[in-house]
């Protein structure tokens, strides 16, 4: 946790010392997020388990900053985010939840076109805060909840609105380690989901 801290810190105080040098947007924003890895996530379950995995949209808020860097014409977009990814899962004809709640630091390197689209590309920092399935029976074990992914998207600003679509992918292997009365599993925590977001820029 202290890793993501410094960085948030870092990346922001960098982003607003260029308020001399270069145009400053920041702003709020939120959306939806759905995690396609599913049936994927879970490793090593029994069959019933892991065929009955289905992922389930999540949600995402937080906010964001944006400067020009200067003579190449990009910009920097540094992020903090809060994210909840869920996946539902049935055993013995039970529907039972695993969710997870994040920290992501997205920091987008991108680019403007046609006076109101832009694209981007960019590692995104995250730091799992908690997890928790409601299965009984069940308990976790440690694991790093600190994994780096990669988020790539498009978007278009229509004044201080902006709406933007990214894909986003796990890059570090993540596992949470499940032990139950009728054997273990674990669930991959590494994202493969698309983002539907919409920013205000204030």
């Amino acid at each position: 946790m202290k890793k993501v801290i410094l960085l948030v810190c870092l990346t922001f105080a960098f982003a607003f010392s260029q308020t001399s040098n270069a145009q400053v947007d920041f702003g709020l924003k939120g959306g939806l997020n759905y995690n396609n890895n599913g049936k994927g996530s879970f490793k090593n379950a029994t069959n019933d388990i892991a065929e009955g995995a289905d992922s389930k949209t999540g949600y995402h808020a937080g906010i964001w900053t944006r400067f020009k860097i200067p003579v190449i014409g990009l910009y920097l977009r540094p992020e903090l985010v809060y994210t909840q990814v869920k996946t539902e899962f049935e055993e013995q004809s039970a529907t039972n939840e695993y969710s997870f709640k994040k920290l992501d630091v997205p920091v987008l390197l991108g680019k403007k076109f046609l006076g109101f689209a832009n694209a981007f590309i960019g590692p995104s920092f995250q730091y799992i805060i908690d997890d928790n399935i409601s299965f009984k029976d069940l308990s976790s074990d440690e694991f790093d909840k600190f994994s780096v992914g990669l988020q790539m998207g498009v978007g278009v600003e229509l004044g201080r609105l902006g709406v933007d679509v990214r894909w986003e992918r796990g890059l570090s292997s993540n596992e949470a380690k499940f032990a139950a009365n009728n054997g273990n599993f674990s669930v991959d925590n590494r994202t493969n989901q698309i983002i539907f977001g919409l920013s205000l820029k204030l």
